[in-house]
C-alpha cells in the first residue's frame, strides 16, 4: 500500500523558515522522481519544486532561491526547506511521487503570517 505522509507544516512568520518532510512507503522510492505542489485558498494547485531520481532539481520561479528540495533514498524521504517565507506561500503543500503512475500525499498546511 503506497503512502506519502507529509509533516512539518504550521504557522511561521514572514521571513522565517520551515522544513517539510514527506515519508514514503509501499513503492521503490529511489526509482521515482519526487515533487512538491501547493494549493492556496481559491487557487489552482501549482507545482513548486521537483527532484529527479538522480538528484537534479527544478523550482518554480516564485520560490527559486528561497526553497530547496532534497531527497534521502536511504530514508525514503523527500524534504522541502523553505526559507524567507512570504504570506503568498500560504497553502496546503502536497508531496507527489512520479513514476509509472503518480501518487499524492494528503498535504500539510503552511501558514505564513505575523
Amino acid at each position: 500500500q503506497v503512502q506519502l505522509v507529509e509533516s512539518g507544516g504550521g504557522l511561521v512568520q514572514p521571513g522565517g523558515s520551515l522544513r517539510l518532510s514527506c515519508a514514503a512507503s509501499g513503492f521503490t522510492f529511489s526509482t521515482y522522481a519526487m515533487a512538491w505542489h501547493r494549493q492556496a485558498p481559491g487557487s489552482q494547485r501549482e507545482w513548486v519544486a521537483g527532484i529527479s531520481r538522480g538528484g537534479n532539481t527544478g523550482y518554480a520561479d516564485s520560490v527559486k532561491g528561497r526553497f530547496t528540495i532534497s531527497r534521502d533514498n536511504a530514508e525514503n524521504t523527500v524534504y522541502l526547506q523553505m526559507n524567507n517565507v512570504k504570506p503568498v506561500d500560504t497553502a496546503v503543500y502536497y508531496c507527489v511521487a512520479r513514476g509509472t503512475r503518480d501518487y499524492w500525499g494528503q498535504g500539510t498546511q503552511v501558514t505564513v503570517s505575523s
